[in-house]
């Protein structure tokens, strides 16, 4: 089962994918990215030159003991982050 979240986050990445992230002040390291894909739409463009992009990876991580399913989003237009979904 699954709930949705959107909560922004902090994420540290490395070759262009999320390594680690925080969530509800708990570092998270990711294991091993499950998916990813890019979803493009005319209507989420801010400007001219924003792709209209969002970014979404499905990532198993840890913290701690801790390990779970979770669903990352990155908005190519600010440049931030949301935790979408987690898996119980």
């Amino acid at each position: 089962m699954s709930r949705l979240y959107g909560d922004p986050i902090e994420v540290w990445a490395r070759d262009g994918q999320p390594a680690q992230f925080v969530w509800r002040d708990r570092l998270y390291t990711v294991r091993q990215v499950q998916d990813h894909w890019v979803v493009a739409r005319e209507w989420w463009k801010t400007s001219d030159a924003d792709p209209g992009e969002r970014r979404f990876w499905r990532v198993e991580a840890a913290a701690g003991r801790d390990v779970g399913t979770y669903e990352l989003r990155f908005d190519t237009a600010s440049g931030g982050w949301l935790l979408l979904r987690a898996w119980d």
